[in-house]
């Protein structure tokens, strides 16, 4: 039931290291942190333990997936991890009203194309005007991988799935334009990876 990812173990800290960076602590009330696509549930029970002042949500559209997030969740003990919810980037509604950030991470390569676009319009749903919503994993940048091992990654994923595959930054960022979102960061992760960080207009 519980799941173990190991890339999972070797970016939560480089990721933390960023989201801790970036999220402020609104006043007068606990602030939520949405995790899409939670996968083992190893990275938002780690964010969760260094960040008591947030409550993080957890998600993901595979039961099994839920399932692991859930023993791990019962494992840490922490109060401030929630229960997961089933949640696919590509419906028109999420079980999540608002939250006040929103992470996604290593899922739209390995996803169709519409959970990147459902992604985007979910997030300006949920997400306040300023906003963040962070993206962690491979980017091609204007068309070029940024190493041939990503480059090996990307037919790789295509081999098993022609919708999958490494997206690249343009797109993306011009899918979640239309959504109202800017920009602001692009962070150099180790192996090849990057964390880009939206914000909502």
């Amino acid at each position: 039931m519980k799941r173990h990812a190991p890339a999972a173990l070797r970016n939560r800290e480089p990721i933390l290291s960023v989201l801790a960076e970036l999220l402020v602590v609104p006043e007068g009330r606990r602030p939520l942190l949405l995790e899409i696509a939670s996968g083992s549930g190893e990275h938002v029970v780690h964010f969760a333990r260094a960040l008591p002042d947030w409550d993080l949500q957890p998600s993901d559209a595979d039961p099994a997936a839920r399932a692991s997030v859930d023993a791990h969740r019962a494992e840490a003990g922490l109060a401030n991890v929630r229960s997961p919810v089933a949640l696919d980037a590509r419906e028109d509604s999420w079980p999540v009203a608002r939250a006040d950030a929103v992470v996604c991470i290593n899922m739209i390569h390995i996803a169709p194309w519409s959970a990147c676009v459902g992604l985007g319009r979910g997030a300006a749903r949920v997400l306040p005007p300023g906003g963040l919503l962070v993206l962690y994993g491979p980017f091609r940048f204007d068309g070029a991988f940024t190493a041939p091992s990503n480059e090996a990654f990307d037919a790789s994923l295509r081999a098993r799935d022609p919708e999958w595959g490494v997206r690249d930054l343009s797109d993306v960022t011009a899918i979640f334009a239309e959504r109202g979102f800017s920009r602001t960061r692009i962070v150099e992760m180790p192996a090849n990876n990057h964390v880009v960080v939206f914000q909502r207009g």
